[in-house]
């Protein structure tokens, strides 16, 4: 028996140096694939000596490193929030949505441009994680009505109620007013472009605080998704467990919401790839989530770079048409109703 624990643990650390280095090559990818084609060399002398005057090393620190560099930290938040929720609900169809966190940031993001005046994305950052918190807040005190404390079922109910009243104030919003529109729908799509580095630096503290929350909490997950009762005998506080699993939620998917807008289905496929690969265990769970979704994301990107001749479809549309089949056929499987 420890001979075989140590080849599973030597097996699944060989992949995570793998993955480490499949992200590497698709990050590099991304900064190669565009509607102007770079060779590899223009590329790295861009990256380490860059000259503002040359075009080509402006198209790479101005446009594709900043959107690589988003898509890195947003694939990192969804994979790890959306493993996160699965464990807490005990559903392997819940994504980081289902708290309303996406309904949220946008209805904020709303308000932002329509009161607020905004019109820059390192000013949506602030609003979109906002909005993110104040709906998983409210999910989770809602939730936490009545006997039993925050159960799975009633935290994915008052998610769904509060994303039916976050939908409806936002088109109220958006109704009455076509210059909020205009802007808000190329936020609402999901996508990397047009992003700058300075919204991946506001970004990087939230996702750092998040990041560790999450992977100090590998040993609760695990025992959550054993369900309440075998949370509770093996010593853990199910209310602050679930609680602790909220605030890394909101601090990952808020903040990846914020950056790239509401990105749907890599919180959903990708803990599945996960969990295909490590086994229900969230200590090996979540780390190999952390690289499977950022390498996803950057395909989907590079994808709608080049999946049509004039122009690019954005990356959040992509990531619906591969998800969306997945989601189909994880719902007919009746087996996979709770994990």
């Amino acid at each position: 028996m420890p001979d075989t624990r140590v080849r599973r643990a030597a097996a699944l650390t060989t992949g995570l140096v793998v993955g480490a280095a499949a992200l590497v090559g698709v990050a590099l990818l991304s900064l190669l694939v565009g509607a102007q084609p770079l060779p590899l060399g223009t590329v790295l002398d861009a990256l380490l000596h860059p000259d503002p005057a040359l075009q080509q090393h402006l198209i790479i620190t101005e446009s594709r490193l900043p959107r690589t560099e988003v898509g890195i930290l947003a694939g990192i938040a969804l994979g790890l929030s959306g493993a996160i929720i699965q464990a807490v609900t005990r559903n392997p169809l819940a994504e980081p949505g289902i708290l309303g966190v996406n309904a949220g940031a946008g209805f904020f993001v709303v308000i932002g441009i329509s009161v607020f005046g905004l019109k820059s994305l390192t000013g949506y950052v602030w609003f979109g994680f906002a909005g993110a918190a104040v709906a998983a807040v409210v999910v989770y005190t809602i939730g936490s009505f009545g006997r039993g404390g925050a159960t799975p079922v009633k935290l994915a109910l008052a998610g769904t109620a509060l994303t039916a009243v976050f939908l409806s104030f936002t088109t109220a919003v958006l109704v009455t007013d076509a210059a909020t529109y205009d802007q808000f729908r190329f936020w609402q799509v999901g996508s990397l472009t047009a992003r700058s580095t300075d919204v991946a630096a506001k970004a990087l503290p939230f996702m750092a605080v998040g990041v560790l929350i999450a992977l100090a909490s590998t040993r609760v997950l695990n025992a959550l998704a054993l369900g309440d009762d075998v949370a509770s005998s093996l010593g853990q506080h199910v209310g602050r467990a679930r609680l602790i699993a909220a605030v890394a939620v909101v601090l990952l998917c808020g903040t990846a919401t914020a950056m790239a807008g509401p990105i749907v289905f890599v919180g959903l496929i990708v803990p599945h790839a996960a969990r295909i690969l490590t086994g229900p265990d969230h200590r090996w769970l979540l780390p190999y989530a952390m690289l499977l979704a950022p390498i996803l994301l950057l395909l989907a990107d590079v994808l709608g770079r080049v999946i049509t001749e004039t122009g690019e479809v954005q990356v959040g549309i992509v990531t619906a048409v591969i998800g969306a089949p997945f989601f189909v056929a994880m719902a007919r499987r009746r087996r996979l109703a709770e994990l």
